[in-house]
């Protein structure tokens, strides 16, 4: 296999210690509400919290029934209600307007309990007089630990909020995030960053630890990474190929944990698997290129046959020490091996014909900035035969920022319906326009000729009040983004992040981390950040460095990004990663960026 467990690791902080406070917390909440009552949670937080506290934790605390917030009449027949809920003013409506009890006079207490936080205009809704007893209170869930080293705040509306509508509610919530991680393992030794949002949230963070009791621990996380998902919006528009991320894209995992259907099981039932590093036969594949995937495998199958057939010439107490030592544990790995099987062979069936091995290659060209006709023609065709509009948008929206191309002609094939959609690309920086004096590159005169040809050029004209310019082609160079060498790139012993993307691009996010952590700042990166328009921080904190490394994507992450930090800590002895991942749902970012803006 290419990867190999570090020995000289230091041990990563215990983040049990997370799911216990949130639980003991959301415990306190539900009993200040004494007696039976019925829980409505929010859609978003039911996988969070089922991970948190389970069914049979919250019946022990006098929960009776469970629903799920649908924004329907409330059928509910408990004398006590509570919301578990997000901030929303929307879903605080719903339960004003969905209780009736005024009209009929019937007496109800409600408790409504927010989280992470409690938003001003929510809280003015709840003192409405329809709600005459209800109670409101806090649950600051901030962090939950998807494995050992990954730790997320499953908050869907960062990503549109922050970056599209420039909401800045939810800063408040990354600086609590980062206080408790410092409060509960102690002082950062650095902390850099980059982006706008991400300098806000260090200011938050320095002024909950400045307004807080100084308590002196030892130090468990040394230097900290804070980055915009802004700052590097094409490594999540480019296809995932390893097998985590594969994953991902054909089941969708949530909160580590994915459902395989009878597709995968070879039966009529679907199941429910947790996708963690407990899982060994996943731990060991989850980083891995896809084409190596089923070769490991059929070796752990053989490996796995080998071990059953040990039993073959056991007298009786040897074959007592098998069942009572080994046989539960071969028979576990058999299970968990049939369901990775069963999966491979589900990505290959939907992902491995003519079509993506195409689309690949015409990411590829993209990220290379050659055979540009070549891969227009691929995405004008792909929009024509209207194979996914996601798909599609996720294509435009890839060939615009590495070309500076406009891309209206989407519209022509699935309407107007979109021009919203279109205008929130213009406005995030996916789609730009070629600032005027430019020069047009080929790509963009055939396909501003494909706009004139079709809509007389009215279309393409609306957004460019909204143009940002993109800065990649330069950075690519500036960074060596895209690795040049004659040799073939050996995906079974990848030589650097680049395996991610089948050596055809270092992830930008993750080379940023790399060299600012080898240069223990943004020394000689100065052009780089300006062409990222800047926002660049490093901070010293205390000395007596970790070698633990805490990165915190703030709007997302994609699971190629992870495998590629995994690998960058594997690879320098000097670095050990932490994820901190800010969700919009999963670190599914190459779809949920663009269909969040919806």
């Amino acid at each position: 296999m290419a990867h190999s467990a570090r020995t000289d690791c230091p041990e990563l902080p215990d983040f049990f210690l997370l799911k216990r406070l949130a639980r003991d917390q959301l415990i306190y909440l539900l009993e200040q509400l004494p007696g039976k009552k019925d829980l409505f949670i929010e859609a978003d937080l039911m996988s969070p919290l089922d991970r948190i506290a389970n069914v049979s934790t919250l019946k022990q605390h006098e929960v009776d029934k469970l629903y799920k917030v649908e924004y329907k009449p409330i059928v509910s027949t408990s004398d006590q209600l509570c919301f578990l809920i997000r901030p929303r003013i929307q879903t605080v409506k719903w339960i004003y307007v969905a209780n009736a009890d005024k009209a009929t006079g019937r007496f109800r207490r409600y408790k409504i309990i927010f989280t992470p936080q409690k938003v001003f205009p929510a809280l003015l809704l709840c003192t409405h007089s329809a709600l005459i007893y209800v109670t409101t209170d806090e649950w600051s869930f901030y962090l939950l630990p998807l494995d050992d080293d990954i730790i997320s705040l499953e908050l869907p509306e960062f990503f549109r909020d922050n970056f599209l509508a420039g909401d800045q509610r939810w800063v408040r919530t990354a600086g609590s995030a980062l206080h408790l991680l410092h409060s509960l393992y102690g002082p950062f030794s650095k902390v850099y960053g980059i982006g706008r949002c991400s300098k806000m949230a260090y200011e938050s963070w320095r002024e909950q630890v400045e307004e807080g009791e100084q308590k002196a621990r030892q130090a468990e996380i040394g230097k900290v990474f804070l980055i915009d998902r802004d700052v590097d919006f094409v490594t999540p528009l480019c296809s995932q190929v390893v097998y985590e991320g594969l994953v991902d894209d054909i089941f969708k995992i949530k909160c580590a944990c994915v459902e395989f259907g009878p597709d995968v099981t070879s039966s009529d039932k679907s199941i429910k698997v947790m996708l963690n590093s407990q899982d060994r036969v996943f731990n060991e594949i989850r980083n891995e290129h896809f084409s190596n995937v089923f070769g490991f495998l059929s070796q752990k199958a053989r490996n796995l046959q080998t071990s059953y057939d040990k039993r073959r010439g056991m007298d009786i107490k040897q074959m007592k020490t098998f069942v009572s030592e080994e046989l539960k544990g071969l028979k576990q790995e058999h299970r968990l091996l049939s369901l990775h099987i069963g999966a491979c062979e589900s990505i290959m069936k939907k992902k491995t014909k003519q079509d993506f091995q195409e689309l690949l290659k015409t990411e590829h060209s993209l990220l290379e900035g050659f055979e540009i006709r070549e891969s227009i023609s691929f995405i004008e065709e792909h929009i024509n035969r209207q194979v996914s509009m996601i798909e599609s948008l996720r294509l435009l929206c890839l060939l615009s920022i590495t070309e500076n191309g406009k891309s209206s002609f989407f519209l022509c094939s699935y309407g107007v319906d979109h021009l919203l959609t279109f205008a929130n690309l213009r406005q995030l920086g996916l789609l730009v326009e070629q600032q005027p004096g430019e020069t047009l590159t080929v790509m963009e005169s055939k396909v501003g000729k494909l706009v004139n040809d079709r809509t007389g050029g009215k279309l393409s004209d609306a957004f460019s009040s909204l143009a940002k310019k993109s800065n990649f082609r330069a950075l690519s160079r500036k960074l060596n983004l895209v690795p040049k060498s004659d040799e073939e790139y050996d995906l079974r012993v990848p030589r650097d992040m680049a395996y991610i993307f089948s050596g055809a691009y270092v992830p930008l996010s993750c080379k940023l981390i790399e060299q600012v952590l080898e240069r223990d700042g943004w020394t000689g990166l100065e052009e780089v950040t300006r062409l990222l328009n800047g926002h660049e921080f490093a901070v010293t904190a205390k000395n007596d460095a970790q070698r633990i490394i805490l990165v915190m994507f703030l709007g997302g992450c994609t699971f190629s990004e992870i495998s590629a930090l995994r690998f960058l800590g594997r690879e320098k002895p000097s670095m050990l990663f932490l994820l901190t991942i800010w969700l919009m749902e999963t670190p599914r970012v190459s779809v949920t960026l663009i269909s969040s803006i919806f």
